[in-house]
Formats: structure tokens, sequence, C-alpha cells
């Protein structure tokens, strides 16, 4: 049996269940309850509830960070009161997070500015209602995509979990019909929307009156192929261009007269600065196939982007022609740009009629213009680019004395290609230039091309922090030079992911491995190293004392393995935080022994095991 409720809870529920179905009487005899009855009452409350409370509250400016409102210890508490009950709703309801808006990669995320990654302004209430309106949009997608639809998107009506976890039944009144439309929530809450991804079948005028009262600053489109997309686009555009700061578009095609159309749009033209700071085009097909110059709009954009801190060209198979006069177009602007991405296309050939040429030659023609200069990450990755275009690259590169992050992962550029690299390297040391972050992954290198990189790395004034040679078949006669380097460098973070080193090139390594380290992150995932990968994590948590996380995954270790390192770890006196030992099967324990879940970091396991056994894996296949 049982309890019966006390007289507290069942006042709460009435209260609760008026707030949320009826107009608002007397909120304001709600509001003077004392904190210890107001907090317990709004933490009830489902987001529907909170909001018409919220908004029928009457002190002046309770939700505006002024002066006045925090001399008042009273108001003070009872927005902080409102902004956790929001913030509990959007992580009950979102318990993965939603990520906000931004064109960026893993590689490229780490270079926008600290001040605008911590640019949520910490208003739950916010970030909530935007959360709601885009799910409301991604249902309403999915019904408007079908073939059998013929009607108004604003028309269509929300499920009832999106209902529900709003706090609103739709058969409690007669009245539910107009909570459950589309346009009812865009009505009610869109001017809450600042970052918003929208399909191609929210392109029209009708999506324009529904987010008429949002504040978009960001927003991303997918399928944008039609003229008719095209259209709804730009009138999507032209309401927000004022506030808009980010713009991509993802599985479009966009010839010159659609690129055209959309820069007009946003009001770009050569005697206006435009405020955009982020711009990426992704897996689209970009102008036509016989285009012999830019678009103009574009060219009016490139040229009018003073704030343009990112520009994006990823996965469009785009030729050397358009990297080539993007570039020249750039060289002349006055730009802040920072991030230029032009990965996964085939431009290749477009460097090397730089070859051989004298420096102020190049200069002038690779890169002296003022956008180079501010330029800190730049992704070539998956370009195809061979040996003779890292000459003409070398000289590029020296025209970006910020470059901070340079990522060539996955250009077949071989060993001759990554010595012709060399002389930047050599720059860098002597000009004292601030590169630290290197990607070279799948670039057919040897273990001679690398050996003699990491050899003229360890002799260099400038040190490296983070460096990337995985996926390279470089073989366990690389585990010398990578121990001296590890001695001798500031390396912070080192991927050797599946460069073929096996049980063979772990004990050279762990056998050479220098008594003391800087490293911080270390990834020897994919190396089928065996037992002897177990016995070089033990011997590299006891040396490397600022080490923070290991990927020791997929190296076929033993049972055996758990044992040795978990008494590694039980002496050390380290910071490790992670150690990854998923999808090595002989790891598996289907219940983690106390022997393994003794280790914790921030209320996580340390150590990851693999989530299921794999039958009849050896460990040790060293030939």
């Amino acid at each position: 049996m049982t309890d019966a409720p006390d007289l507290l809870s069942l006042c709460m529920k009435a209260i609760t269940k008026e707030i949320i179905h009826r107009d608002a009487q007397n909120w304001q005899d709600v509001y003077e309850l004392p904190l210890d009855l107001f907090d317990p009452l709004i933490r009830r409350l489902p987001a529907f509830g909170l909001q018409k409370l919220q908004s029928q509250i009457s002190f002046k400016n309770y939700n505006e960070f002024s002066a006045d409102v925090f001399k008042d210890g009273k108001k003070r508490g009872r927005y902080c009161a409102f902004n956790s009950a929001w913030e509990s709703l959007f992580k009950s309801r979102w318990s993965e997070g939603v990520k906000q808006n931004r064109p960026t990669d893993q590689f490229t995320e780490q270079m926008i500015p600290k001040s605008e990654q911590a640019s949520f302004s910490g208003d739950w209430q916010q970030l909530y209602w935007e959360a709601h309106i885009q799910s409301c949009l991604d249902e309403a997608a999915e019904a408007a995509l079908l073939p059998s639809f013929d009607g108004c998107i604003g028309e269509i009506s929300i499920s009832e979990t999106i209902m529900k976890c709003v706090g609103y039944d739709r058969c409690l009144c007669h009245v539910s019909c107009t909570y459950s439309k589309i346009s009812y929530h865009c009505q009610q809450f869109g001017c809450y929307a600042r970052c918003l991804k929208l399909q191609n079948v929210h392109c029209n005028a009708e999506t324009c009156r529904l987010l008429r009262n949002s504040n978009l600053r960001s927003l991303v489109l997918r399928g944008i192929k039609s003229e008719e997309h095209v259209n709804g686009t730009c009138m999507l555009l032209r309401q927000h261009c004022e506030t808009l700061s980010s713009l991509e578009f993802i599985f479009c095609r966009l010839g010159s007269t659609a690129m055209n159309a959309i820069f007009h749009s946003l009001n770009v033209n050569a005697a206006t600065k435009h405020g955009m700071k982020y711009f990426s085009i992704t897996a689209s097909s970009v102008l036509d196939s016989n285009s012999v110059c830019l678009p103009s709009g574009f060219l009016s954009f490139l040229s009018s982007g003073s704030s343009l801190h990112l520009l994006s060209f990823s996965q469009n198979c785009l030729g050397s022609s358009f990297a080539k006069m993007v570039l020249e177009t750039l060289l002349d602007t006055s730009s802040g740009l920072s991030i230029l991405d032009l990965s996964e296309n085939e431009i290749s050939g477009w460097l090397i009629s730089a070859k051989g040429r004298p420096s102020n030659s190049t200069a002038s023609s690779l890169g002296t213009g003022k956008s180079f200069l501010s330029l800190q990450v730049l992704n070539l990755r998956g370009n195809d680019l061979q040996k003779d275009d890292t000459k003409g690259l070398t000289y590029a590169l020296l025209q970006m004395p910020n470059l901070i992050n340079l990522d060539l992962s996955d250009n077949p550029i071989g060993d001759d290609g990554i010595r012709n690299l060399v002389p930047y390297f050599a720059k860098i040391s002597e000009r004292d230039l601030p590169l630290s972050n290197v990607k070279i992954e799948d670039c057919r290198l040897s273990y001679d091309g690398v050996a003699d990189l990491l050899n003229y790395l360890s002799t260099s004034k400038k040190q490296l922090t983070s460096l990337s040679i995985a996926d390279n078949n470089l073989g366990r006669q690389v585990a010398k030079s990578l121990a001296n380097y590890l001695g001798v460098s500031c390396i912070k973070l080192l991927s050797i992911e599946n460069i073929g080193l096996g049980p063979s090139g772990f004990f050279e390594l762990r056998e050479e491995l220098p008594k003391e380290m800087k490293l911080a992150c270390i990834n020897i995932s994919k190396n089928q190293g065996g037992i002897e990968t177990a016995k070089f994590i033990v011997e590299l948590i006891s040396r490397a004392l600022e080490l923070v996380a290991i990927n020791a995954a997929h190296n076929f270790m033993p049972s055996e393995s758990l044992e040795t390192i978990c008494s590694a770890l039980r002496l050390s006196k380290g910071r490790l935080e992670q150690l990854d030992l998923t999808e090595n099967p002989g790891c598996y324990q289907p219940t983690p022994n106390s022997t393994v879940t003794d280790f914790q970091c921030r209320g996580r396991p340390l150590i990851i095991l693999p989530s299921s056994p794999v039958a009849g894996v050896l460990y040790d296949n060293d030939p």
C-alpha cells in the first residue's frame, strides 16, 4: 500500500495544473512564495508551465543581468531558480546535449577562439526552446518529405511525444489542437532560435513567416538543389542577413546562378562589408563544370569579408582551378581569415607551377595578401597532392607566418614529398614561427621518410606539440627514431595508429623509451602488438608523468594484459584519466571486476573495456 500524499504535495500538484491549463490570475502571489516553496514548485513544472509562469511574473527586468536586479537578493534567487529549472529540463530531455551549429570538424574546432567557443550566455531557457524548435522542424520535415504530403508545414501537428515533453497532453482540453501545431510553437518560441538546421522543404515563404521573430545567427541548409529551393533560401537569408554570422550548405547543388542569388540576398557588394564569420559548403556540387571564373556574388563575398574567420569547401570534388581562383581572390582582401579548409577535393597540380620560382615572385603570386598573414589553420587533407605539389606548397606555407595547424593527410606525397617540406620546417625554426600541430596520416610514407623527418625535428629549435603519422606502413624499424624523438622533443599529442609496429616494434620502442617525456596523449591503436602493447603501456605510465590519455584499441591484447596494466596503475604517480582497451577481445569482462572498476576519474571508469568478446582472434601475429 502506497503512502498517501502529504498536503504540500497536493497543493504543488494543484498549482502546477492551474499554471499549465489556466490563464494568468494570481500568479504574482506564486512569485511571492518563500524560496523554500517557490523552488520546489518550479522544479515540478514542465517546460510549458515554466514558460507561462516566467512570462507572467511582474518584476522589472528580472531576466536581465542588471545591477538593480542583482542588488535584490530575492530577485536574484528567483532568476537563478528559473535558470536552474530550465537547465534541468534541457538535460533531462536531451541528455546527450545539443551541439550548436558551426561548420567545423575536430581539426578546425580547436582553432575557434576560446571566447567564441564559450559564447553560451548561460540562458538555459533560450537553449531549451531553440532545441525544441529544431525538434519540431525536424519532425515537420519528415512529414513534408512524404510524397503524399500536400499542405502547409505550419499546420502539421506535433507528435504526442514532443507535446508531453513540454508538458501538454493534447487530450486534456478542446484547444489542444492549437497548441499542437508547428505554427503555434514557432509563434510562441521562435524568438529563442539562434542556431537552426533546415532541410530544403523548409526553404519557402511559409517558413520565413514562421521564423520571422527569430534572431538567427547560425544556419545550416541541407539539400538545396532546385530553383525553388534556392528562391526559398534567398528569402530566409534576406530576412536574417543582419544577424547571421555562420552559414553552411550540405549536400547541395549550387551553380553559378544559384551562388550569385544567394550572395546577393546577403546584401553582399563591393562597397559594404558583411558580418559573416563562418562560411562552409560541404559534400556539394559547386559551380558549373565549364566555369572559368568565380561568380560575381561569390567574389564580392570574399572581397568584402573583413569579419570572415572560417572558409570551408570540403568534399566538393573541386578542381585545382577553383582553389587557385579562391586563393588569388583572398590575396588582396583585408579579411582576418584564420581557418581555410579545402579538404577532400581534387586540387593536385595547382601548386606545381610555383616550383623553382624565385622567392619574391612566388611570394607575390602565392601569399603576400593580408588573409594569409592571419591564417592559423590550413586543411588540405585528401586532395591527391603529389610529391611535386609539395615544392610549391613549401613556398606558399612560408607566406603564412601565423599558421598553427597543418593537415596534409591522405595525400600520396611519399617520402620525397615529406623531404620537400623540410626547408619549410627549417624556416619555422629559423623564424620562430608558431606552427605546432601537423598531420601527415596515410601519405604513403615509409620508415625512411619518417625517420628523416623525426631526426630533423629532434634537432630543430622549434618543437611541435602535436604530430600524427598514423596509417603509414612504417613497421618496427621506426621504433628507435620514435623513442629518440619522444626524449628530446616537447611533443604533447602523438598518434602512431596503424603504423605496423607489431609486438617486436613495441618491444624495441619500450627498450629505447626515454626516462622522461612531456607526452600528454598518445594513440597506439591498431598496431597488433599483443602482450607487448601492455608492457609498453606499463613503461609509458611510469615515465610520462603528464600522460592523460592512451588509446590502445585493437591491439590483440590477451587477458593477462589487464592485470599487468592495473598493477602499474596502482603504483603510478601520473595523471592518467583514460585508457582505451576497446576492440581487444582478450580484455573483455562481462562484469568488470574490482581490479578494473577501482580506477575512476571524475566518476567515470578510467579503463574502457571491450563491449563484447570476439572468439578465435590471435594476439601475436609477428611473423
